[in-house]
């Protein structure tokens, strides 16, 4: 191809990172077309099917013709149902004004980043951390402030770590809990803290919940219940994890109101809307049986339990017991390898496709993502090859 032809990209194209769950999947896809029988351990995907009541209502949707273009904010009804749920689950007022139906989770962060961050302006992020915060953060031509979360601390942050990462720049406050990668939540008193911070320093602050249905030893909270932070709170969810729903692409965020329509006009010039099909059936959803999202929580919960019990066996391997999720996060420093090192070994050796920590940050070194969200007879026999290609290192 003439050099003249190429493709010239945009300098800021430098600054968007892969994922490294996309591209260790698409390896491990590779070496199974070579005929090998590889676990897949990477993907933050439930195994599970989409409950039968939310399917008929999709297939019930399409053959009714909802084919066609939607206001751009989602259907009234989907709404109306996402504002029940929120105020019941949050315990806030939230009205169909507050909440905007957008494509997928991952995309709000994009969207709501684009409507609040000026370049130069700073955004802390937890660290380990969801890879989607820096990247895009920084493809805006903001600052990505990293805050450290230790294994000591259950995967918690450290108050004056916070206080002294706020600067007069600091525009936001990005929290996830329960968290991607470590299974981390954070507690009442740590959702003070930032609270406290967030209307001292007038910061918005950007909360994560897509995995709030699957918490195993507490009961989950959301910053935006703490007095004063609704209006200063972004709330993230999404259909993906809990209703196991991850190809129907469906999303929400709340916010006020004045955000919403800033959102809402990005989406006029993006996608125009979610898909008309999906958002019917996200209302079954929200409107209908609630068993098997509990039932998945607990087949999580018990595979959460066979992971970390055998993690704690492998030699130089220790990993703390996550409170929520479908992830561990065990610390592999012993070993003397390097998270990426390691996570190529047992690839190569046994056949194990995880994701190493520091995909996730600085602080995930010495670390291995393991997404649990498969069957427990793949996890036993995973723990299994693992034990087995550890002790012949």
């Amino acid at each position: 191809m003439d050099q003249s032809t190429k493709s010239r990209l945009a300098s800021r194209m430098q600054l968007l990172k892969g994922e490294g769950a996309i591209e260790t999947f698409a390896k491990a896809k590779n070496l199974e077309l070579q005929g090998r029988k590889i676990i897949h351990l990477e993907i933050g995907e439930p195994d599970f099917v989409t409950p039968d009541h939310i399917v008929a209502a999709g297939v019930e949707a399409l053959q009714q013709g909802r084919t066609r273009y939607t206001p751009a904010p989602g259907i009234t009804e989907l709404r109306k149902a996402i504002a029940t749920e929120v105020m019941r689950s949050r315990g806030i007022a939230v009205s169909i004004e507050n909440v905007v139906v957008v494509p997928g989770a991952k995309f709000i962060l994009m969207l709501t980043l684009l409507a609040l961050i000026e370049p130069g302006d700073e955004v802390i992020i937890p660290d380990p951390g969801y890879p989607a915060y820096s990247s895009v953060v920084a493809l805006l031509g903001a600052k990505p402030i990293a805050l450290p979360l230790y294994e000591e601390l259950e995967f918690h942050f450290d108050e004056a770590e916070l206080r002294a990462a706020i600067s007069p720049r600091t525009r936001m406050i990005i929290i996830n809990s329960p968290q991607n990668p470590t299974g981390g939540v954070l507690n009442k008193s740590d959702l003070e803290v930032v609270a406290e911070l967030a209307k001292e320093n007038d910061i918005w602050v950007l909360s994560d919940e897509v995995y709030r249905h699957i918490i195993f030893d507490d009961k989950f909270q959301s910053i935006s219940s703490l007095p004063g932070m609704q209006d200063r709170t972004i709330i993230l969810d999404a259909f993906s994890k809990s209703y196991s729903m991850t190809g129907w692409r469906l999303g929400y965020v709340i916010c006020a109101e004045d955000l919403a329509e800033a959102i809402t006009r990005l989406i006029i010039n993006s996608t125009s809307c979610s898909a008309d099909f999906s958002q019917y059936a996200g209302i079954a959803a929200l409107t209908g049986s609630q068993d098997q999202v509990f039932a998945m929580a607990e087949s999580f919960h018990r595979r959460r339990d066979l992971v970390v019990s055998s993690l704690n066996t492998i030699p130089n391997w220790k990993c703390n017991t996550p409170a929520g999720a479908f992830y561990a996060f065990p610390n592999i420093k012993g070993s003397g390898l390097s998270s990426q090192q390691m996570s190529d070994y047992l690839l190569d050796h046994a056949d194990i496709a995880l994701l190493p920590g520091n995909g996730f940050g600085a602080n995930g070194e010495g670390y291995l993502r393991i997404s649990y969200a498969t069957s427990e007879p793949n996890l036993r026999q995973a723990m299994q090859r693992i034990d087995k290609a550890i002790r012949s290192l």
